[in-house]
């Protein structure tokens, strides 16, 4: 179906989006591109643009709108985002609802991949620095020298450097002035092992 010249304008926006920051607008980012001040107008004309097949969306998100078949340009991936991890001292572990446009690349291959923001400098020398958003492959096992999401007494969530020590494991910041946290194994759950950085210019 024909797209009006307005629906053809929010399409641009969302590709445009999408290619430069490799995750969805929200509303009112794709408003602010067009000078729309109405949410309501902007989801009209979403509405029109899911209708006619070229975007898609999931229901109660807000980075919920996708472009259809690829067009997000070098192959991507929308991905969940879930929430924010600490690189410096545990957070209390927060999910959301968001989703995030990954390259395909970065998750070929790697089993229930899923996307946190970071909170912190501790993990600065891995080039992990606060606001970027890791890819993460879900597991629950960790090699030496990995950085990990481990969750302690299964509240606080911390992204380190993993490292098994007998009854302990040392979660090792990547920071030239912060201490490891040594913890006794049975405190610590490896929920996943970074893949990749995706860094918001």
């Amino acid at each position: 179906m024909a797209l009006t010249r307005r629906q053809r304008e929010v399409l641009d926006v969302i590709r445009e989006f999408i290619a430069t920051n490799r995750y969805s607008p929200s509303l009112e980012e794709i408003g602010a591109a067009l000078g729309l001040s109405s949410v309501a107008t902007v989801h009209k004309h979403v509405t029109h643009l899911v209708e006619k097949g070229h975007v898609r969306r999931v229901w109660n998100q807000n980075r919920s709108i996708d472009l259809v078949d690829g067009e997000a340009g070098s192959g991507a991936v929308t991905l969940p985002l879930c929430g924010t991890i600490a690189a410096g001292m545990p957070l209390e572990a927060v999910r959301t609802t968001e989703t995030l446009s990954v390259p395909v690349d970065m998750v070929a291959g790697r089993g229930n991949p899923f996307v946190l923001r970071v909170r912190g400098d501790s993990m600065i020398e891995e080039q992990i620095r606060d606001g970027d958003f890791v890819i993460v492959e879900e597991r629950q096992t960790a090699r030496d020298g990995e950085t990990v999401v481990a969750l302690i007494d299964g509240c606080e969530a911390t992204l380190k450097r993993f490292y098994l020590e007998g009854e302990h494991v040392r979660l090792q910041p990547a920071h030239p002035e912060m201490k490891p946290m040594v913890v006794p194994a049975n405190r610590v759950r490896v929920q996943g092992v970074v893949a990749g950085v995706i860094r918001k210019h």
